[in-house]
């Protein structure tokens, strides 16, 4: 796993064999950040990264400025990996907390600029995580959600769709 750019750019993290997790594709990460150039500023965001997996997409954030990042994982060894990876890099702007994303929304009193979710492809619960991000608030005024899926899955009649984008068989669904 490597950061794409920004001031980590070019570090690499190796995964244990044994992670369950799939993380995103270093060519779906870099396209899905190139279109979201567009929609949000990451220097000095907040932001949420719910189902982290690897964290790579929590190290992604922190590279390109955000100044706050939540990382959300119920895997303990994956929890434990993002907190290595942090202390690798030297940063204390992210917060890996180990726990159930839909407990985690459902308490949350924050609003962030940016949020990730990617979810088990699998999960039956997947089709709800949009309504549910946006019935909690969780999302400032201007903020953008990226929702990572699989192709059997189809958002754009939400309310708030704004885009979809399908790299492979990695597919990403942005709201606004």
């Amino acid at each position: 796993m490597r950061i794409i750019t920004g001031i980590y750019k070019g570090r690499h993290f190796e995964i244990p064999r044994t992670f369950k997790a799939r993380p995103t594709t270093d060519f779906a990460k870099e396209n899905i950040f190139n279109v979201l150039n567009q929609y949000v500023d990451f220097d000095d965001a907040s932001a949420l990264d719910l189902f982290s997996g690897t964290g790579s997409i929590t190290l992604e954030l922190l590279s390109r400025g955000c100044s706050r990042v939540i990382s959300v994982e119920m895997d303990r060894d994956h929890h434990r990996f993002i907190q290595q990876c942090l202390e690798k890099l030297g940063t204390n702007a992210a917060t890996p907390l180990r726990g159930d994303v839909f407990k985690f929304v459902k308490a949350c009193k924050q609003q962030f600029d940016f949020i990730f979710a990617d979810p088990p492809y699998a999960l039956k619960e997947l089709p709800t995580i949009p309504d549910l991000i946006f019935e909690k608030g969780l999302l400032k005024e201007d903020g953008v959600f990226v929702f990572e899926h699989g192709k059997d899955n189809d958002f754009s009649q939400h309310p708030h769709f704004r885009e979809h984008r399908s790299y492979g068989s990695v597919n990403f669904t942005i709201f606004t």
